[in-house]
């Protein structure tokens, strides 16, 4: 396992600077609205982020998890998420495993919803595989 100081942690800026170009490359609405609802809400998810005990996709989840559900964005919270796990990931000289396919979109609709457990996500994130979302 890697020691958790010397990961490497998205900022509240970096998190607000991917969350635009979430939303500039990957244009879903028209009234989609590059705007934060709430900084404490990101440096909250953050905090959890570091203080969570196990590995970088442990912590990912983590991340993924609040970025989706503490909706700090007015737009894009999904794909900002998507985005910050690919970015954080990559910084810790990981990989995320997840191709970019339509039914991955509804995952995340999942995850916001409470439908997959932290050991589902985790391992989604690890091997690109989970059970198919279903209300």
């Amino acid at each position: 396992m890697i020691n958790k100081k010397k990961l490497i942690y998205p900022s509240v800026e970096k998190i607000i600077e991917l969350n635009i170009l979430s939303l500039t490359i990957i244009a879903v609405k028209k009234a989609d609205s590059a705007k934060v609802l709430s900084k404490s809400k990101l440096i909250e998810i953050i905090k959890e982020t570091k203080n969570i005990e196990g590995n970088v996709y442990d912590k990912t989840v983590v991340l993924l998890k609040g970025l989706i559900q503490k909706h700090a964005f007015a737009s894009g919270n999904r794909r900002t998420a998507f985005i910050v796990a690919k970015y954080f990931l990559m910084k810790n000289n990981l990989k995320i495993k997840i191709k970019d396919e339509e039914k991955n979109a509804r995952v995340m609709i999942g995850i916001r919803e409470g439908f997959y457990s932290d050991q589902e996500i985790k391992e989604w994130i690890q091997n690109g595989k989970i059970k198919e979302f279903k209300r």
